[in-house]
């Protein structure tokens, strides 16, 4: 290898350690609990698990775009709860019905980050004060749909949707019921673990690639100079909430289709919201912003939900869980501080 390659193999490795550290915690956590599973390394444990993280993966990636920008959003658990509520309502008659009922949670949840972007843009409020009022609005909403927990939704839909590709084929008769040879090798993959690489790809990158995705990390990174140089400002910040409502939005069309009912739960539309800026911190975005990326945070949700998998697995006090969590969030931050600590060193040479 020439010391050009070297050297460049070098910055890219620099510049995604942050990324590179969140999969190796992952990886370590995840492979320690699967190793004392007594039913470790299988498609059921696999299934659950995934099932149990895909709603806070989405929450998370709601979170990371405004943090991008340098802001929060507090609103993030409320919105997952309100689509969550509205899904229970509508998921469920004909196909047609059920596919009108996941386009109108979609762009509920993008709706609701549409609006927190038009406060910020237009009401010139602090992200994390506007959300945190149009949140406790959410809630209301979501309380007024479903004042007590229930809903029904499709049970066919419900079971496909939380299972293995196996159980979509056999469920709507696709490939000889999940029995074709071509088939049979991917069908133990489960279907939230492909949602959620689905929504990475599909979404996540175009957007963060695009002229609108590189101004919101140019606003997190330094809005004056973002705006000399003529990007629109107001346009990045509005499409960055609005995306990070429509995350939110799956995020309570999962829930809904988990659970097959709808609760507003306001302890859990919170615990949602916190836990997803842990995620997103754990998984290397500045709460200064400008630096970071989806993926890392759904790295830091699954490496939160895969603490909680181990204290199931070794019976440890449920009490004791936000301390270890708290103390992976503050390894997490401190490894992200020590970059500003080297920065901070260097200029004072030159006072």
């Amino acid at each position: 290898m020439t010391p050009t390659r070297t050297s460049d193999l070098a910055i890219i490795l620099r510049q995604r350690a942050p990324l590179l550290t969140v999969i190796a915690i992952f990886l370590l956590f995840y492979i320690f609990y699967n190793a004392n599973h007594p039913r470790g390394f299988s498609t059921a444990v696999y299934i659950q698990n995934s099932n149990e993280v895909f709603a806070l993966v989405m929450v998370a990636m709601a979170q990371t775009v405004p943090v991008l920008l340098g802001g929060l959003d507090l609103s993030v658990g409320a919105v997952m709860t309100l689509v969550n509520t509205l899904a229970s309502h509508l998921l469920s008659g004909s196909p047609l019905q059920i596919a009108f009922g996941f386009v109108i949670c979609l762009a509920t949840g993008a709706l609701c980050g549409f609006v927190n972007g038009c406060v910020v843009v237009y009401g010139r409020i602090q992200p994390i004060i506007a959300t945190l009022a149009t949140g406790a609005i959410f809630m209301g909403l979501a309380l007024f749909l479903r004042p007590s927990p229930g809903g029904d939704v499709d049970g066919d839909l419900a079971w496909a949707m939380t299972n293995d590709l196996f159980e979509i084929a056999a469920t709507y008769g696709l490939f000889d019921d999940g029995k074709a040879a071509w088939f049979v090798p991917i069908s133990w993959i489960p279907v939230p673990a492909i949602l959620m690489v689905a929504v990475a790809v599909f979404v996540w990158l175009p957007f963060a690639r695009s002229v609108t995705g590189r101004t919101v990390y140019a606003i997190g990174s330094g809005e004056s100079a973002a705006y000399m140089s003529g990007l629109n400002i107001d346009r990045a910040k509005i499409a960055a909430f609005t995306l990070g409502g429509f995350f939110a939005g799956i995020g309570g069309i999962y829930l809904t289709l988990q659970t097959s009912s709808g609760n507003a739960d306001i302890p859990q539309a919170g615990a949602y919201t916190l836990n997803s800026i842990a995620a997103v911190v754990i998984g290397g975005t500045s709460l200064l912003g400008g630096v970071g990326t989806a993926i890392g945070s759904i790295f830091g949700a699954l490496v939160l939900r895969t603490i909680s998998f181990n204290f199931r697995i070794f019976e440890i006090d449920p009490l004791l869980q936000p301390l270890f969590e708290g103390v992976v969030l503050l390894g997490a931050v401190s490894i992200g501080a020590l970059g500003v600590i080297r920065i901070k060193n260097k200029l004072e040479l030159f006072r």
